[in-house]
């Protein structure tokens, strides 16, 4: 079984393919031929989760769980895509880490995902929120399942002061999110700030989830383009998916190849602190992958969650205008997803609420090799 955990180390010269074709890295788009530099900088500016091992057990001491290997690689999907919501927020989208940083915002992002109990959004708070809903510690999370958990997590960290929005049903409903959104004495962040600022109806940053499924044992053709096309948009913070019993963090494309960030490492638990010493520094970098991974868009796994983030009112009005005119209006056979503009009659809040319990206690074993679809997402309608 290691075999399935090691990443896949690609030579430095074929992690983006040398040719004159445009490369999308969460919404921004570079040459891959006279950007190639930049595109690598980029990538590895992004926060890289990994298997960790030697941690403090998660579930107190007499449990045996001191690595998430072979388990938690959903996990750390939703660790980078939750992690790269609050770099975008916090520090800018075009921030970029080198080894040299010790910026003390990103130093606080980074220290929320380390690996122990007391972190807002440690692998021991995952794995016990899932275990709080009937999902034991040890088991694997699906692309639903984790949006349900960080959606829970994150009301939690007011610093963080971001929403997640996990849509239902295949269904994007506009006035939902501006309800949720828009809170009266919100908290919202500032750019480099050590303390969130408060103002009445405030617009609290939305990090935006939609499950799909795009298939039964894989991707249908027809969804390809709109799934490409996501990554274009500006607001893209990429596809928590994978190929069958491997979850991957999507964060671009180039071709008819997506690129990404793969968690089959499993590197030493331990604390940046400060980054005051040679140890600490080393620790860091270990959170930043030196080259991407890519392959073919046909080998993803039809279970999917698109990620988006909108850190103003603003910004998610643009968003479902670019929703509506580049991904649903050109496939509006068979779209990715329904936006409405108000939750359907027959919808009701009670629904809504069973939905959210079957989807945090729908989960399937990852050790389960015969799997052919994630039964964590089922409870959503299957598309194609």
């Amino acid at each position: 079984m290691d075999s399935l955990f090691t990443q896949n180390v690609l030579d430095e010269a074929e992690d983006i393919p040398q040719i004159d074709e445009s490369v999308w890295i969460l919404g921004k788009k570079y040459n891959a031929i006279k950007e190639l530099d930049a595109i690598r900088r980029d990538i590895r500016s992004k926060l890289w989760f990994t298997y960790r091992k030697g941690f403090i057990p998660i579930g107190g001491c007499s449990s045996t769980f001191t690595s998430d290997k072979g388990w938690g690689c959903m996990l750390r999907c939703g660790q980078m895509v939750l992690a790269q919501a609050l770099i975008t927020l916090h520090l800018g989208k075009d921030w970029q880490w080198i080894p040299e940083t010790k910026n003390s915002t990103y130093i606080k992002i980074l220290k929320r995902f380390e690996d122990k109990r007391a972190a807002a959004f440690s692998i021991h708070q995952i794995a016990l929120m899932g275990a709080s809903e009937g999902k034991e510690v040890g088991q694997w999370f699906g692309p639903n399942t984790i949006a349900q958990v960080l959606k829970k997590l994150v009301v939690y960290d007011e610093w963080s002061s971001i929403t997640i929005h996990v849509a239902l049903d295949n269904t994007l409903i506009i006035n939902d999110i501006l309800r949720q959104c828009r809170i009266d004495g919100g908290v919202t962040a500032e750019i480099d700030g050590e303390m969130p600022l408060r103002a009445p109806s405030q617009w609290k940053p939305l990090l935006l989830l939609i499950p799909l499924r795009l298939g039964l044992s894989e991707i249908n053709p027809v969804y390809i383009n709109s799934l490409k096309t996501s990554f274009k948009i500006s607001q893209s913070l990429g596809v928590i998916g994978g190929k069958p019993n491997l979850a991957l963090y999507f964060i671009g494309c180039v071709g008819d190849e997506v690129i990404y960030l793969d968690p089959h490492t499993t590197q030493k638990s331990g604390n940046i602190e400060d980054k005051t010493n040679e140890e600490e520094i080393e620790m860091d970098a270990t959170y930043h992958c030196k080259t991407a991974s890519r392959m073919p868009i046909t080998d993803m796994d039809p279970s999917v969650a698109l990620c988006f983030f909108c850190a103003t009112e603003k910004e998610f009005k643009s968003l479902c205008k670019s929703m509506q005119e580049e991904l649903l209006l050109p496939e509006k056979h068979q779209p990715l997803f329904d936006l409405c503009t108000e939750r359907l009659v027959h919808w009701s809040p009670a629904k809504e609420a069973v939905s959210d319990v079957k989807a945090a206690s729908s989960f399937v074993d990852f050790e389960h090799i015969e799997r052919q679809y994630d039964t964590s997402d089922e409870d959503f309608e299957l598309l194609g």
